[in-house]
């Protein structure tokens, strides 16, 4: 096997000389970041815009920037947390296009969800699939604060700037949007 065949696993050492076999224009190196990137991404698109094919194209255009720009790649971060961040501007871009995130939210839920404690992997993983698809469930502008917040881990200084939102309305969305997911919840 050749160094051009050699896949990308993870480590830093690896991700630099893959990302400086992309910018040579070696395909294997293309092949290998987007084989070991291209589920996670799917993920996170799927999430945020809730729709299989609409996640697929976008995906697809995250990684063709991505490879088009490599050389701007300056290893200062992970290539999946540069990857992430491109693919989750596409994303907003097109909530944006679809006209769905709004700038006033006008939504007023004061329920709480009661949170209780189940010994039982299936009640477990019952509880876990119906929060999820409460998550699906929600209102586009909701569900992006909701998937980045919760599920990608972002505070909400990152989303404000990811979102170009002011922090306070990202803060506001998010404590909206989960009193909408438990009203969700509490009709299954």
């Amino acid at each position: 096997m050749t160094k051009e065949e050699l896949p990308y696993y993870g480590d830093a050492n690896n991700q630099q000389d893959v990302i400086a076999r992309c910018i040579a224009g070696g395909e294997s190196a293309f092949k290998s970041l987007y084989h070991n990137h291209s589920n996670v991404m799917y993920n996170t698109a799927y999430r945020i815009v809730n729709s299989q094919p609409d996640a697929e194209d976008l995906v697809q255009d995250a990684f063709l920037d991505a490879f088009r720009n490599i050389s701007g790649f300056e290893n200062r971060s992970a290539f999946s947390t540069w990857l992430k961040r491109i693919l989750i501007y596409k994303c907003i871009n097109h909530l944006k296009k679809k006209k769905i995130i709004a700038n006033e939210l006008k939504d007023n839920y004061s329920d709480s969800i009661a949170s209780e404690e189940s010994s039982y992997e299936e009640e477990i993983q019952w509880e876990v699939n119906k929060v999820l698809k409460g998550i699906e469930l929600l209102p586009d502008h909701y569900r992006l604060v909701i998937n980045l917040y919760l599920i990608e881990g972002y505070d909400h200084e990152e989303i404000a700037l990811i979102t170009h939102l002011p922090e306070a309305t990202v803060r506001t969305q998010y404590v909206r949007g989960k009193k909408k997911l438990v009203d969700i919840i509490k009709r299954f």
